[in-house]
Parts: structure tokens; C-alpha cells; sequence
């Protein structure tokens, strides 16, 4: 999608502060942190949001979070714990349109969220 900024980060156009990158997902720190640690999982391939999927898709939403573990465990805040949120529709608070992730530690977080 020509129009869409993580299209556009994925593509090369737009830099990010990448913190993992593989075929098919790209992980890059949040321009605007919620939390010390703060960055984006976002699938290469382009979903609106989780109301995209279908299940061809469910292997790809399982290695999004077989890398957040492997990001956590690398980084060293698995054990202190950690956040995995993804926000569907703009009632949710989702203001790119392209399914992402983002991933947070490093302080105490309540509940419910939000």
C-alpha cells in the first residue's frame, strides 16, 4: 500500500530504529514510547488489523510472538515482564491501518489498560 507508513518503513522509504528484522515481520522502536522499552512488531504482509485474517494467516501471528519472546529473553526484560498489545479500529485506539504489535516493559502496568 502505497499510502501506508509501515509499508512505506518496511520498504526502506521511511528509516525506523530497526530492533529485528526477518522475511517476514520487522520490529522497530516506537517514535512515540508508552514505556522505556516501547517497539513495533509489524507483519511484512499488509492486514488492516486482526479482522483481516484468515487462517492462512495463523502461523504468521505466531512467529510475531515467537519474536517478541525471543526479543524479551534477548533484552532482558522477559523475566520483569512485558506487554503485547494490538489495537483493531480506531475506537481501540489504532491509528495506522497496518496490523502491528507493539511490545512494552519496563515499568509497571496496571489493569485494565486504558
Amino acid at each position: 500500500m502505497q499510502d501506508c507508513i509501515f509499508c512505506r518503513i518496511i520498504s526502506g522509504e521511511i528509516p525506523a530504529k530497526k530492533v529485528f528484522e526477518d522475511d517476514r515481520v520487522i520490529a522497530v522502536e516506537d517514535i512515540a514510547p508508552a514505556a522505556p522499552v516501547h517497539f513495533l512488531i509489524i507483519p511484512k504482509k499488509h492486514f488492516v488489523n486482526a479482522l483481516d485474517l484468515d487462517p492462512s494467516d495463523h502461523e504468521l501471528i505466531g512467529h510475531v510472538y515467537q519474536v517478541a519472546a525471543s526479543l524479551a529473553r534477548e533484552k532482558g526484560f522477559a523475566e520483569s515482564g512485558f506487554r503485547i498489545v494490538s489495537n483493531n479500529n480506531a475506537g481501540a485506539g489504532q491509528s495506522v491501518f497496518h496490523i502491528h504489535f507493539h511490545v512494552l516493559a519496563g515499568r509497571h502496568f496496571a489493569w485494565p489498560p486504558g
